[in-house]
């Protein structure tokens, strides 16, 4: 359903909205929220035009509140604070020795307000750019696209090995990240979307792409560890020491997936991501890969981006319309710890277990074939 222009937007300023929008981003979801041209604008403000004589027009609502859409892959409110790994003290990280589980719920108050279904499609903007062979990349750094893309073009330097040896570590930083229980028009407002049920959290999605890697003989470690639950602040460093101990143990490991979930959705709506593949639905994906803008010590970014761009046309060529753009900004996430280390966003809390299970199977499957170019 669109929202109708009203009196309140009908009072903002041409320079005020101009503002809005650009504060938005610079590039929009081109099934959602073409690029305006100034007669479009005029035709949705006609209070701007001298010469406009046109009735008020339906607005799509992303064009009110493109973030809403166009999330940037931080989660819900407090995994913003996150992204950038700021230090905690000792104190912040204490936690209780036994917390006991979180458990799924059983029982559902669906009184929280809307699931709706949607699906992400190809962007337009200067943030945004096509890979050469399939998917985009969202660059929000101060680097050329130019630049990036050549970058993309590149290979990984490092290489994989099927001699029985981890060359793939699956972890997850926030462990308990979890979904719905299956498709349904409404949400319960009293779950967080969080629990110690790995049958219904992201370390399932783990477990579907460690199955798929080990069928193509590419040696794997899934961690399960829960790094976010009781404390969720200082996650980050806590499972940045998780790696750097299995790293230790297993100096064959080349490539470090932190899978995650998203968290799209405001105003008693929350969003379900999908892409049909071959008749079934899949949560969209979405690969995360940081920049350094000079005080995260990462230095080998551009490495990891390498990697980012690899999985990505390979996910994107198998399974057309199952990735959102890879995001590109400055973040750490661990990425400094190896060459091949990304973040993946899979689906967001909207989406089901079903949704993410089988996004977890097709991301394994491409992963094993991208890593066939890198078999020495």
């Amino acid at each position: 359903m669109y929202l109708k222009i009203n009196s309140v937007i009908k009072k903002l300023t041409f320079s005020a909205t101009i503002a809005l929008l650009l504060t938005a981003g610079a590039g929009y979801l081109v099934q959602y929220v073409p690029v305006l041209t100034e007669a479009a604008y005029e035709k949705f403000h006609p209070e701007v035009s001298e010469t406009a004589t046109e009735p008020e027009q339906e607005m799509p609502p992303d064009l009110l509140q493109p973030d809403f859409y166009l999330s940037q892959g931080f989660g819900i409110l407090e995994q913003a604070e996150d992204a950038v790994q700021i230090p905690v003290s000792e104190e912040e990280t204490e936690t209780v020795c036994d917390p006991g589980e979180k458990p799924y719920p059983e029982n559902w108050n669906l009184s929280g307000g809307f699931v709706q279904q949607m699906s992400y499609g190809l962007y337009a903007g200067t943030r945004y750019f096509q890979l050469s062979k399939a998917g985009q990349v969202q660059n929000l750094t101060a680097l050329s696209n130019q630049e990036l893309y050549e970058e993309s073009q590149l290979l990984p330097e490092f290489r994989i090995q099927k001699n029985g040896s981890p060359q793939v570590l699956i972890m997850h930083t926030h462990t308990t990240e979890s979904f719905e229980p299956y498709e349904r028009t409404a949400y319960d407002s009293d779950f967080n979307y969080r629990t110690t049920d790995n049958s219904k959290n992201v370390v399932m999605i783990g477990n579907q792409i460690a199955a798929q890697l080990e069928n193509a003989g590419i040696g794997v470690i899934h961690d399960s560890t829960v790094h976010d639950y009781p404390s969720y602040t200082g996650a980050y460093e806590r499972s940045a020491e998780t790696v750097r101990n299995l790293l230790i143990q297993y100096p064959s490991i080349k490539i470090v997936l932190d899978i995650h979930r998203d968290a799209i959705g405001g105003d008693g709506v929350i969003k379900q991501p999908v892409a049909e593949i071959d008749g079934r639905k899949a949560a969209q994906i979405m690969i995360i890969s940081g920049c350094d803008d000079g005080t995260m010590d990462m230095p080998n970014y551009l490495k990891n981006f390498r990697f980012a761009c690899l999985l990505q046309q390979q996910l994107e060529s198998d399974y057309p319309t199952l990735t959102r753009p890879v995001l590109f900004d400055y973040r750490k996430y661990n990425q400094d710890l190896t060459t091949g280390s990304l973040l993946i966003e899979v689906g967001s809390h909207g989406n089901t277990l079903e949704q993410v299970q089988y996004s977890g199977e097709l991301i394994g499957r491409s992963l094993a074939r991208a890593l066939e170019r890198l078999e020495e």
